[in-house]
């Protein structure tokens, strides 16, 4: 595969440090399968959304594929031939097995134009600094008719985690600095997938709550997961230990469940487009129908004025 270029994200566009990124994963690679529960969990649901489509897809793309759960949890399913697992960090990607792997960007896909079936993406483009550019990319990747599914964390996801930060934080330096990295907001992603040219776009959410028996195992969880903070703009050195005691202060005294554990949210936000193709069915125009409301309904129970 013919690999490509791309102008690096405009500097004020740079949200996150993807040399971080990808040391985080690398890091996380050797004991992620003990911690993968969230994004197994995903992975599963947006399978779901795959097996409800009945149709073979030759060439298929896990992007972001961390060590294989992707290809692991298909067993056989959602009509797929040959899966590519494409990872950013090579520790993460070692530890995969699948015959078909590749370290590259997300945000630079070496993938020529028309050359795939199916795009997977679990919890993976939500650290890409050009969204819109990324996902234009996919696009471009897919053969017509080509299908994207994925999943990404929206913007309730580990707001307990976030507000408790916060707090802590305003009450002893009286400023805040990013300790959770921002998540793409639900109602623009149908705009970003048709920006970048994908039709039939579906977005849908869901939302989990998810128990840890203190924030401390939280953390812990996300540093295992390969999730912990990589914004560009986050505070740098050791955090001094009166605001992690006031930050866990607040999240236990404001989220903890009736049986002694707290609570942490997680919004899933799932992406369905497909490349455009002269065989799909066009939306109906707006104001297009020619059926009245009576007659589609039983006319005994169509209210009259």
């Amino acid at each position: 595969m013919a690999e490509t270029s791309r102008p690096a994200p405009p500097a004020g566009h740079i949200v996150f440090d993807r040399r971080r990124v990808r040391a985080q994963r690398d890091r996380a690679a050797a004991n992620y399968d003990a911690h993968d529960f969230l994004h197994r969990e995903i992975a599963e649901r947006l399978l779901e959304r795959l097996e409800e489509i009945k149709r073979r897809f030759p060439l298929a793309l896990d992007l972001g594929c961390r060590t294989g759960l992707v290809r692991r949890l298909l067993r056989g399913r959602g009509g797929i031939e040959t899966l590519i697992e494409m990872e950013l960090a090579p520790a993460m990607l070692a530890r995969a097995e699948g015959p078909c792997r590749l370290v590259a960007d997300e945000e630079l896909l070496p993938f020529r134009e028309a050359s795939l079936d199916l795009v997977i993406s679990v919890f993976a483009l939500h650290w890409v600094n050009d969204l819109p550019g990324a996902l234009a990319q996919v696009r471009r990747a897919l053969k017509p008719d080509g299908l994207f599914l994925a999943a990404f964390p929206g913007g309730d996801t580990l707001i307990e985690l976030r507000g408790a930060w916060m707090e802590a934080e305003l009450a002893r330096h009286g400023g805040i600095s990013p300790r959770v990295s921002p998540s793409a907001a639900v109602d623009d992603m149908p705009g970003l997938l048709q920006r970048a040219g994908f039709a039939l776009p579906v977005v849908d959410t869901d939302t989990i709550t998810i128990t840890y028996a203190d924030p401390l195992a939280l953390m812990r969880e996300l540093r295992g997961m390969g999730e912990t903070n990589a914004c560009i703009g986050r505070a740098r050195g050791f955090t001094q230990r009166g605001t992690l005691l006031g930050a866990l202060e607040a999240y236990g005294s404001a989220h903890r469940t009736a049986e002694g554990r707290i609570g942490a949210t997680v919004q899933t936000v799932y992406l369905t487009g497909w490349a455009p193709d002269a065989s799909q069915r066009e939306p109906a125009r707006r104001g297009s129908g020619t059926v009245s409301l009576a007659r589609a309904l039983d006319e005994d129970d169509a209210i009259s004025s």
